[in-house]
């Protein structure tokens, strides 16, 4: 039902910004206690990734080893009788996520935007004495089996997947990202006594299973299975495109679209409520498990439009000796994050989300009749066991339908509320659960009988929680026999010891950060649901998963707000060209743009959207898919991100449900740390930033003379200015020296039913998954057909109702002529060619920053790294330009890290000298330093350091 929005309570609003105030200040402060001090300069870039098993303590209890994370270093601590003593550190690779002990002696370091692992020895002058080459991004390591093997996480893509080395890998190769119903959760496993002399190590098998990327791995009691957990599941939700939705807004009146029949017309309201008509949207659809339908929030059938099935596969069980399946768990939750086996019953606890996006509309619910404010993604733990799946959630003491200014609500509810669950560890008698709760800086503890009952009552179970200093807690490791807990806190980059008896913080470890302050300090305002809700569960990770996408469309318009202006420079939409456009590219002509014909209107009820990446955006023009945020509370700026980013201060109100916007005081200091996250590398590329075949005919034609949209018209005077026409760099510009990379920041209309602004396209190849499309009128691709199941119910543009770049293409702005569009002749080949060099698309960074290589004494692995070595020598040579990065840069920072003589040293490549250049002052060349690594225990690790980082990175021991 609607809600009422009364009068904001003025005392609440004070505390509420002293409150943010306080924040900011201690966090500023914190920032200026870390060491090192940060150096002035681009010399160390954030790219924001979350930590999944942060920590590792040794099976004799005595070392505890915590990734750190932006130091790119394994912190290795004794455990004392007073806390933490630090004992070591040593380089790894970049963004290390995850660690795991083997044996006492060994440790293996997951780096995230590295693609690598790190194989630690401890023995002696701890160092890394093999790296391991494995898929793009990957997340988690286990050790399982007997004899044990080592499984790891990854994306189903990445440059190392196909390469040479791994020809003869079961499950290696192409990743097929224009191929329906592939697998696309990839787990690699390696034989650790057999790693190869191969260059990246060779894996037993890459494994790949029925879900998009994966995240964490668990293992059973008996160390004989191994549970992988899709990350980013979805919840069978999809959507519809607006073509396919019947006109008008009678729900049950059928019709009959390019061979499909749809059930009726748009939800509704038919206008906002200062009664302006709405623009034409399509919808969200999720599949009802009782039915056995797609079904909208009105309960319509939509199947027949549905050319995919989602069988919404997130948890797998894998039998750790003969890698065979042995079962898939279903609808465990939308974003997985941890998982952990009960000691002693076995059963399986996964820590997730469960989006909310079917409840349609931000803001306070009176027009529209609905309102997902405050109720956007509910945080649980699921419990499987005995074949069951069995999702609680944590915070049932909310109640959703009082927002914050309603009469009624309770503002003590979020002193008993979790948000964003991720580590977990259980007690070796198996009846507590410990769960950190990265957006409550807090620390849930559970009765696992009453967890998996689901008879705990939030209110009174909260008063067992431990709240954790520093904020952000994303990693826990159990001392039981020390009546010990340890906690990484990825805000304040420390790791903090707690009396498991009294659940007080009894010492303190910071690490080292080389995070600039307004990183520190900004960050809270992507997590913290303290600061971003009045019930204390939402923030904006809630739907920007680590600043990212959660690859789910929402329908955030709100129908209560009014009608704004764009201050954006338009293509398509001058006058008379208007007009002709509207014609050539609209499979109906009458249908109004913007719900008024006005291409300047930003109406509220946009319909529906996929969520975009908060990384990469400093360069990027207004945002939001329109780019809507161009105006708003702090102003207006067409091209402007600070202002943009600042203006989604409403937000914290209309859709977290706070009790007002944030103040410009908490939105400065979260765009001063937003703007700095970088996009990772781009890993479909080729590592020496060439093009395949493909890509290079996709980008010779994007380049090209011959316009890809509107239609060329001859030099006819006055009339050439009314119908304008562009190669696709015309639109999606791509010039590194202004850092765009897909847009020119400008809006364009391009048929549809609203100006859209034309977005960058550095991550499609993150959005590949979705397949199958019925015909629609606006394009000339035909019917797929049903092609089965899929993994991901959102593709491409803004709405995600595009399966595939190529099947895009073919809409009526891009229609092949004479002398324009897409080729006349062969034109989907063409099509797809342009795909193939859009998932490769130029970015920040080249595609290989992070990438890795460790030369060792051994004869055959020098042989095998010998060549990967002068390939990063290359890269690092090779002339590269970044907005970013300071304009003239080369591909990487070279550095080099090794153990020498028992002394740990570091070096960085200096290009102009050809030589590589020690911390200390000393000068080695390519040869005397590959020399180093052939007396045994001196390996030599090189890593490609973004530019600009190399000598920072090289000095860190």
């Amino acid at each position: 039902m609607p809600h009422t929005t009364i009068g904001r309570t003025p005392r609440k609003g004070v505390l509420w910004q002293a409150a943010t105030q306080a924040l900011i200040g201690a966090t500023v402060a914190l920032a200026g206690a870390m060491l090192p001090a940060h150096a002035t300069g681009r010399d160390f870039i954030a790219f924001e990734s979350g930590h999944v098993r942060p920590m590792a303590l040794s099976a004799d209890g005595t070392r505890l080893l915590v990734v750190n994370t932006p130091n790119n270093t394994l912190d290795i601590f004794n455990v004392t009788a007073n806390g933490l003593q630090p004992a070591g550190r040593v380089p790894v690779g970049m963004e290390p996520v995850a660690v795991a002990w083997r044996g006492d002696q060994e440790a293996w370091v997951v780096n995230h935007l590295s693609d690598s692992v790190s194989v630690v020895s401890l023995q002696g002058t701890p160092r890394v004495v093999r790296t391991l080459l494995v898929g793009d991004e990957p997340r988690d390591i286990v050790f399982a089996g007997s004899p044990a093997k080592a499984f790891i996480t990854s994306a189903h893509r990445g440059q190392h997947r196909n390469h040479i080395s791994n020809r003869d890998v079961p499950g290696a190769g192409d990743p097929e990202l224009t191929t329906p119903g592939v697998p696309r959760a990839d787990v690699w496993v390696f034989n650790p006594a057999q790693l190869t002399s191969q260059v990246g190590g060779k894996p037993v098998r890459i494994m790949s299973f029925f879900a998009d990327t994966p995240r964490a791995l668990a293992v059973s009691p008996d160390k004989q299975t191994v549970y992988v957990a899709a990350f980013k599941s979805g919840n069978q939700t999809a959507s519809i495109n607006e073509e396919l939705v019947c006109e008008g807004f009678e729900l049950n009146k059928s019709c009959w679209i390019k061979g499909t029949k749809s059930p009726g017309g748009q939800l509704g309201p038919a206008t906002n409520a200062e009664g302006k008509p709405v623009p034409k949207t399509g919808l969200i659809v999720k599949y009802n498990r009782a039915t056995k339908r797609w079904e909208d929030v009105a309960g319509r059938n939509w199947s027949n439009a549905m050319r995919f099935n989602l069988p919404d596969k997130d948890v797998f069980a894998i039998n750790a000796n003969t890698l065979a399946d042995k079962a898939t768990y279903s609808h465990v939750g939308t974003t997985l994050f941890n998982m952990v086996t009960n000691p002693v019953s076995g059963k399986l606890y996964v820590s997730n989300t469960e989006a909310n996006n079917m409840t349609r509309f931000e803001g306070p619910g009176q027009h529209g009749g609905s309102t997902v404010q405050g109720k956007i993604a509910l945080s649980r733990i699921t419990v499987i066991a005995n074949g069951q799946v069995q999702p609680r959630h944590l915070n049932k003491h909310i109640d959703y339908s009082k927002l914050a200014h309603d009469p009624g609500f309770d503002p003590t509810a979020k002193q008993h509320s979790l948000a964003s669950p991720m580590d977990m560890a259980v007690t070796g008698d198996g009846r507590t659960l410990f769960v950190t709760a990265y957006g409550s800086s807090r620390i849930g503890v559970f009765d696992t009988a009453e967890l998996e009952g689901d008879s705990f009552n939030p209110r009174t179970t909260s008063s067992r929680y431990i709240n954790v200093s520093g904020g952000g807690p994303s990693g826990i490791v159990l001392d039981e026999a020390r009546d010990r807990m340890y906690v990484t806190t990825r805000f304040d980059n420390a790791v903090k010891v707690i009396q498991l008896s009294s659940r007080a913080e009894v010492a303190r470890a910071l690490m080292p950060n080389p995070e600039p302050m307004s990183v520190i300090a900004g960050r809270p305002f992507l997590y913290d649901a303290r600061i971003s809700s009045a019930n204390g569960e939402a923030s904006c990770a809630s739907c920007h998963t680590f600043g990212d996408m959660d690859d789910l469309a929402w329908d955030l318009g709100n129908p209560d707000a009014k009608v704004t202006k764009s201050p954006i420079p338009q293509e398509f939409t001058r006058g008379l060209e208007f007009q002709v456009a509207k014609q050539l590219f609209q499979s109906d002509p009458d249908n109004k743009i913007n719900g008024s014909d006005d291409p300047k209107d930003f109406h509220p009820m946009k319909g529906p959207m996929t969520t975009q990446t908060l990384k990469g955006m400093v360069n990027q023009g207004a945002m939001h898919w329109r780019g809507d945020r161009a105006t708003g509370e702090f102003g207006t700026d067409a091209f402007d991100p600070v202002i943009s980013f600042k203006n989604f201060s409403g937000a914290f109100a209309e859709l977290l449900g706070n009790h007002e916007p944030m103040n410009e005081a908490g939105m400065q200091a979260f765009a001063d740390f937003m703007l700095q996250v970088f996009l990772p590398p781009n890993p479909i590329r080729n590592l020496d930033n060439s093009l395949t075949p493909a890509q290079k005919r996709g980008f010779d034609f994007y380049f090209g003379d011959r316009p890809s949209d509107g239609i060329l018209v001859p030099d006819l005077g006055d009339l050439r200015q009314f119908v304008r026409s562009h190669n696709c760099n015309g639109c999606h510009t791509v010039d590194p020296a202004k850092g765009q990379y897909g847009t020119s920041g400008h809006q364009s209309f391009e048929g549809i039913s609203q100006i859209v602004k034309i977005p960058h396209l550095r991550n499609m190849y993150a959005k590949v998954g979705r397949f199958g499309s019925p015909a629609i009128p606006f394009a000339t691709a035909p019917d797929t057909g049903h092609v089965g199941d899929q993994v991901r119910g959102f593709g491409f543009v803004h709405d995600g109702t595009a399966d595939t770049l190529a099947h895009f293409f073919t809409v009526r702005v891009f229609q092949p002529t004479l002398n324009s569009g897409f080729p006349l002749w062969n034109p989907n080949q063409t099509r797809r060619d342009v795909a193939d060099f859009m998932h490769a698309m130029d970015s920040d960074l080249a595609p290989v920053v992070g990438q890795q290589v460790t030369l060792t004494s051994d004869a055959g692995t020098r042989l095998a790294v010998w060549p990967r070595i002068d390939m990063l020598i290359q890269r690092a040579k090779t002339p590269f330009v970044s907005k970013e990065l300071g304009g003239q840069v080369t591909e990487c920072d070279l550095v080099a890290h090794t153990v020498e003589g028992g002394q740990r040293r570091g070096f960085w490549f200096d290009t102009a000298a050809n030589a590589f250049v020690g911390t200390d002052g000393s000068r080695r060349s390519d040869v005397a330093l590959r020399n180093v690594a052939s007396v045994a225990g001196q390996e030599v690790t090189y890593t490609c350091a973004p530019p600009g980082s190399g000598r920072r990175m090289a000095s860190t021991m």
